[in-house]
């Protein structure tokens, strides 16, 4: 006569692939989303025609380098993380892609076009949905993994993160300098929320 007892945890002999423990490494990591940022940022305006700077926030757990372990008993694999692009897709139908985190924007660098992340529109975002393009970035995660029986291998993951961007255009306003009332053109679709 046989009988089952079951025991809580995991029994002492537990035959566990170096893939599964890769899987355990990357669980270790807490990888999140990108944390993005751009200038213009939220609540402001661009222009059509002129630089948009894009670049995420580098942190270990949102662009790497990164390293976990998962052991059983006679088998560890090390798994290390990092991101090797951003996939930005702009809501105007293109997609940028940038293998850096981009270049924080500042006042002192002016209307130049970003060095290695940056997109221009040729379109207002007035027809759009609350007058802003919706931005997509999306980090390309590469996982490599070693045992220490010598097994390796590679896990792509992604990680998506949006923004809103809301682009208008300037718009000239001609004065007639014998008449005091300036005369500016109503606003096309957007107030200034």
């Amino acid at each position: 006569m046989t009988e089952w007892v079951w025991l809580p945890g995991e029994p002492d002999t537990v035959v566990v692939d170096p893939v599964t423990l890769a899987y355990r490494a990357v669980a270790e990591m807490h990888l999140a989303p990108p944390v993005v940022r751009s200038a213009p940022g939220a609540g402001q305006v661009g222009l059509v025609n002129m630089p948009v700077w894009l670049w995420v926030t580098k942190t270990e757990n949102t662009w790497g380098p990164i390293e976990r372990e998962a052991s059983v008993p006679g088998l560890t694999v090390t798994a290390k993380a990092e991101v090797t692009a951003i996939d930005w897709k702009m809501g105007d139908g293109k997609t940028i892609r940038c293998t850096t985190a981009g270049t924080p924007y500042s006042k002192s660098m002016g209307i130049k076009d970003s060095p290695d992340c940056g997109h221009r529109y040729t379109k207002t975002s007035s027809k759009l949905k609350d007058c802003k393009y919706p931005v997509t970035a999306t980090a390309q995660w590469a996982i490599n993994w070693q045992s220490t029986l010598g097994d390796t291998g590679q896990i792509n993951l992604t990680q998506d993160a949006a923004t809103q961007l809301r682009i208008g255009e300037a718009v000239p306003v001609l004065v007639d300098p014998e008449d005091s009332n300036v005369k500016v053109p109503p606003k096309a679709g957007c107030s200034a929320k």
